[in-house]
């Protein structure tokens, strides 16, 4: 099986990543969270750090998620390439000022006959991608003393437990409705095993 893909894809995937790190720069600095690698208290600079941390920590979190959707979805055989929504990009922009973001950047739409289990192990792929990433940030903060790595790896923590179970969500076009669909023992260990992480966030040092 190749992995590939498209010269659209990846200007979609650029685009979102871009937004979303920007959208979680500016919650974080309006909520005076992060690290400033400037020193300064310039807005500016503060919104260039804030940025850069979401880059590294809800970029890789986003890209991982949907690349492993399409890496099932090819595995299988079906075409799968991610879409980028422009307005919930936007919207996602519009609404950070007030500390708030829909994560919702767009899709890996799939074509082709594809059956129930493989829509669920398709789907789980996503928000595991999540929970595995968490795991490692926060070994990674447990194993340095570096204050901005610990920070960096809370965050990544953090934002990569939630975007797990926020793509859990039953309902509408959530990975979380394919996965019950498929398998409701494998649905809620994943929900069980995303709000044990959620909550062991608040032991890390």
């Amino acid at each position: 099986m190749r992995f590939r893909f498209s010269k659209r894809e990846i200007i979609d995937l650029t685009k979102a990543w871009i937004a979303l790190s920007i959208a979680f720069g500016v919650v974080l600095t309006v909520k005076g969270s992060g690290i400033n690698f400037f020193g300064t208290d310039s807005f500016v600079f503060r919104l260039i750090s804030t940025s850069t941390i979401s880059a590294v920590t809800v970029g890789i979190g986003f890209l991982l998620h949907e690349s492993a959707h399409k890496y099932m979805a090819q595995k299988y055989g079906h075409f799968a390439e991610f879409y980028s929504s422009d307005q919930m990009l936007l919207l996602a922009l519009l609404m950070s000022p007030i500390g708030f973001i829909i994560a919702l950047p767009g899709a890996v739409v799939i074509s082709g006959m594809i059956t129930r289990t493989q829509n669920g192990k398709i789907s789980i792929a996503g928000p595991l991608t999540n929970f595995v990433l968490a795991i490692i940030f926060a070994i990674t903060a447990l194993s340095f003393s570096s204050p901005v790595v610990r920070i960096i790896s809370q965050y990544g923590f953090m934002i990569n437990a939630w975007l797990g179970l926020f793509n859990l969500i039953p309902v509408w076009e959530f990975d979380g409705k394919k996965i019950l669909a498929w398998s409701k023992r494998n649905y809620f260990l994943m929900v069980a095993f995303g709000v044990f992480l959620f909550f062991a966030g608040g032991y890390l040092p």
